[in-house]
């Protein structure tokens, strides 16, 4: 069992950088795929990036290439998603989420365990 605690997001400009954090419970963080993905008002969850186990392969949805940043530090068991050159679309509810290995690392469905979610606002 993991727990996924988020911390960071909040309001701020067009062009401005957050950093999103996601504190994993248990000793066995460095054994999962961590992900993050974001809901936007009226509609689906979507994928934003991924890490693997080791943190040597990273993905990302085409939106956020070159903007955004996951990565992870398996001593803190926390991952983190940068995000940088903020626009207004990146508005959403943004989920962290670890991935016994099992599933799809793009699809929320291949998730086994859920942060509570982060409120990101970006304003023009």
């Amino acid at each position: 069992q993991v727990q996924l605690v988020q911390s960071g997001g909040g309001l701020v400009q067009a062009g401005d950088s957050l950093r999103l954090s996601c504190a994993a419970s248990g000793r066995t963080f460095s054994s999962y795929v961590m992900g993050w993905f974001r809901q936007a008002p009226g509609k689906e969850r979507e994928f934003v990036a991924t890490i693997s186990w080791s943190g040597g392969n990273t993905y990302y949805a085409d939106s956020v290439e070159g903007r955004f940043t996951i990565s992870r530090d398996n001593a803190k068991n926390t991952s983190y998603l940068q995000m940088n050159s903020l626009k207004p679309e990146d508005t959403a509810v943004y989920y962290c989420a670890a991935n016994a290995g099992w599933g799809s690392m793009f699809e929320e469905d291949g998730y086994d365990y859920w942060g509570q979610g982060t409120q990101v606002t970006v304003s023009s």
